[in-house]
């Protein structure tokens, strides 16, 4: 089994729902995201997926977030944008155009972060 992981940032400000306490305030993050693809796999170059495509399809679905107000995206409405849900929206559009994505992380501190993976 072979694992790759990848990492890129954006930049980016969300308010919680339905919480009390600060986060509840409009606030932002530099945010790392990390990502994981795995399999046995390999092409005739032998790699599981070029770190080239893998970190620009993972660009570009960034850029969707990159200075923007979370709360305010479509992708959101009426859902509160915390790092579980973020790294759930990037696990789902990167699946759509790799297959062997098998987790995402999104770290909003040096110190926590949020993972989605699919059993």
């Amino acid at each position: 089994m072979h694992e790759l992981k990848v990492e890129s940032s954006f930049s980016a400000a969300h308010h919680l729902l339905n919480y009390d306490g600060e986060c509840e305030n409009q606030h932002g993050h530099n945010w790392k995201v990390e990502v994981y693809a795995r399999g046995n796999k390999l092409d005739k170059s032998n790699l599981l997926i070029d770190f080239k495509i893998l970190k620009k399809e993972l660009n570009e679905i960034l850029k969707i977030l990159d200075h923007k107000d979370i709360n305010t995206l479509d992708e959101f409405h009426n859902i509160s944008p915390s790092s579980e849900i973020i790294s759930k929206f990037i696990y789902k559009k990167l699946k759509e155009k790799i297959n062997c994505i098998t987790k995402v992380s999104v770290w909003e501190t040096e110190r926590a972060c949020a993972s989605y993976f699919e059993e």
